[in-house]
């Protein structure tokens, strides 16, 4: 796989500041900076946590995805004059001019992200990243970094869950460019379903900023393109070997076609002859890279038939066929029928390359669909998802958040009459506990200026979800979970490539205890508050209540 160039490199820093400029926000965030600057509190030291409430499609986690953008979004960000220029249009005309001279200065070098390593496995509530810097300025990055790891994280989750439906033994192809939502989104889809797990992408543009493996061959447009063996240009091609002398491809197929049908008792009459017209010419473009689409009429008496007698001739010219796509009906049952018909050509005709032949199925597949055909016999090598993979049909957003939990160093807190809502206050460092095995079993928030949990001492915690009761655990490893990513205006880690990243999402998975990782019903995991998180939190709800009769105060 190559990996991206340089050229592509400063090219994904262009597209972020294209799909991301400083304007790609809500109108209120101008509206509140203008507030705090208006009163004198723009340069106020405050603290933001990015998290989500729920994990995703039913699930016991999800993965973080995005940092990667974000980073770079902060890197360059900063307004130009046409921005300033079209704020001052929008905003209401009684805004004192010398707002817009404010933004003009604004950017983030002030600014300090502290985030979970992109690729980790994460879990509702806990703060992913947390954004401390003037209140103007992380007031103005809300959107833009909610906008940058909402979809990043969800589709990646989401092909983190096929990958585990599937299995390891097969290849995943994303191919759902064409049923994204707008150029964009098929693009986010393909870098981070490719981070979550899959193998490969359809999409070429993927290919070339992100250097994921790009693959493709027909699709039933080609096929039916054709209409007749006159229309293969040129009727001829050269043996592997690089003997000079072009072989007639045309009769020798017809020979082998005969052959076939012999084999297996087939109808000559059912066989489509634009067909085979059109494998015969894509061969003789591709003879290294030949595989068709085989269910644009029958598979069974027609598809799989011209297949074989074209592939019979690439062997016997000294080539390696790669297989076939089947992309409707019942794909199992018609697997396990392609794979015996390969195994009696390879017998019959002593053409050990048929072994080797992979199948390919796509159909409109989903999670559960890719769950059931693990239970069926078949014979499929390599499933290729599209619709419900990027679209995310099973859950449209991950609704992740942005909070305020510290201004002027004095913890604030959102108290809701929706408990659901209510936030965690305070600046926070956050421990993710492991047992003697090495598996996750809690993360732990704690104050920021706590000392943190050692392995092997027993400590109390809250658990955030569920009755509140304290419970006692003894972590045998603990792990600090976030680490600073930016500092000053600079990105203080090296920037992963896709590749690099993908791997870290398999390591972190594979540390994650099944019970966790079930599809269906998994194990809840517990998120927990230190002892003294537990009792700051509960003394500002306190206090808020007595504190909300300040008007008939003296």
């Amino acid at each position: 796989m190559a990996a991206p160039s340089t050229e592509a490199c400063g090219l994904m820093e262009r597209s972020v500041r294209e799909r991301a400029p400083p304007l790609l926000t809500d109108l209120y965030q101008f509206t509140m900076a203008y507030a705090y600057w208006r009163a004198g509190r723009h340069q106020e030291p405050a603290v933001f946590e990015l998290f989500f409430r729920d994990n995703p499609f039913g699930g016991g986690f999800s993965l973080f995805a995005g940092l990667h953008d974000c980073l770079l979004f902060l890197r360059s960000f900063g307004f130009t004059e046409r921005d300033v220029e079209f704020l001052r249009s929008v905003l209401p005309p009684n805004t004192d001019p010398a707002f817009f001279d404010f933004l003009r200065g604004l950017d983030c070098s002030a600014v300090t992200l502290r985030s979970v390593p992109e690729g980790s496995v994460v879990f509702a509530r806990v703060p992913l990243m947390e954004v401390e810097g003037p209140l103007a300025v992380v007031q103005l990055l809300e959107t833009s970094l909610l906008c940058l790891v909402n979809y990043a994280s969800l589709v990646c989750s989401n092909a983190a869950r096929f990958r585990l439906a599937a299995g390891h033994h097969r290849k995943l192809v994303e191919m759902g460019l064409r049923r994204a939502q707008g150029p964009d989104g098929g693009l986010t889809a393909s870098r981070y379903t490719y981070i979550g797990g899959f193998d490969l992408t359809s999409n070429v543009q993927a290919g070339f900023l992100f250097g994921i493996p790009v693959v493709g061959t027909m699709a039933h447009s080609y096929v039916t393109s054709f209409s007749s063996l006159e229309e293969v240009w040129p009727q001829t091609l050269v043996k592997a070997n690089g003997d000079p002398d072009p072989v007639d491809v045309i009769s020798l197929t017809k020979g082998w076609l005969r052959r076939v049908c012999e084999l297996l008792g087939a109808e000559p009459e059912n066989i489509r002859e634009g067909e085979l017209a059109a494998f015969l010419s894509y061969a003789i473009a591709y003879p290294h890279n030949f595989l068709p689409v085989i269910d644009s009429y029958s598979v069974e008496c027609s598809g799989l038939l011209n297949f074989c007698a074209v592939a019979l001739v690439l062997c016997e010219l000294g080539y390696q066929p790669v297989g076939v796509r089947l992309d409707s009906g019942d794909l199992c049952k018609q697997s396990t029928a392609v794979r015996r018909v390969f195994g009696l050509c390879s017998e019959q005709f002593s053409v050990s390359a048929f072994n080797s032949l992979i199948i390919i199925g796509t159909n409109n597949l989903s999670e559960e669909s890719m769950t059931e055909l693990n239970k069926k016999a078949n014979e499929i090598n390599v499933v290729g998802v599209g619709t419900h993979l990027v679209t995310c049909t099973k859950q449209p957003s991950l609704g992740c958040v942005y909070k305020l939990v510290e201004v002027r160093g004095t913890p604030r807190m959102k108290i809701s009459e929706d408990p659901e809502k209510t936030t965690v206050a305070g600046r926070k460092a956050v421990y993710r506990l492991l047992d003697a095995d090495g598996h996750p079993f809690l993360d732990l928030l704690c104050l920021k200026v706590e000392p943190p949990p050692e392995a092997g001492c027993t400590l109390t915690c809250y658990p955030l979800v569920g009755d509140n009761a304290p419970v006692s655990v003894t972590p045998a490893q603990v792990a600090c979970l976030r680490k600073e990513v930016f500092l000053k205006g600079q990105v203080k880690e090296p920037l992963c490539s896709a590749a690099e990243t993908r791997a870290k999402v398999q390591s972190s998975l594979q540390t994650l205890h099944p019970r966790h990782k079930r599809l269906q019903e998994p194990d809840s995991y517990m998120v927990a508050l230190s002892e003294k998180l537990h009792h700051m939190v509960t003394e500002l709800q306190k206090g808020s209540s007595s504190n909300s009769n300040f008007l008939l105060a003296n």
